[in-house]
């Protein structure tokens, strides 16, 4: 079973996602709120994949925390944001994301780029 992190700040959200990722058959290996957490988590971990909102709780956002985590993983990252803004997806290009979708999501739309992630992280 495939294990991800998740990285959301607002609990309906985080808790919708994962009755969502339970239901298509991913581990859930950690929900956090902000990125030193995330930080954390990926160390403690070791995911498959990493789901993660732009906007968090914390002093960094999600593509700092992801910046961190690039230091010493190179595990596939799907972020999701209320934001579509050039500047923030530049940023966010910047650490090889699988994708980079705008909320609201469609789940399956989530759940084709998570198993693009997952062969991602398989292959490489």
């Amino acid at each position: 079973m495939s294990k991800i992190v998740l990285v959301e700040d607002e609990f309906i959200i985080a808790m919708v996602l994962e009755k969502q990722l339970q239901k298509f058959g991913y581990d859930l290996a950690a929900k956090v709120t902000n990125g030193k957490d995330a930080i954390d988590a990926v160390k403690t971990h070791q995911p498959d994949l990493i789901i993660m909102d732009i906007k968090i709780d914390g002093d960094m956002d999600g593509v700092d925390a992801m910046n961190e985590i690039r230091k010493f993983s190179n595990i596939p990252v799907i972020y999701m944001s209320g934001n579509s803004d050039s500047g923030t997806r530049e940023r966010a290009s910047k650490t090889g994301p699988v994708d980079y979708m705008v909320k609201p999501i469609p789940i399956q739309e989530l759940n084709n780029s998570i198993k693009k992630g997952l062969t991602k992280n398989m292959a490489g």
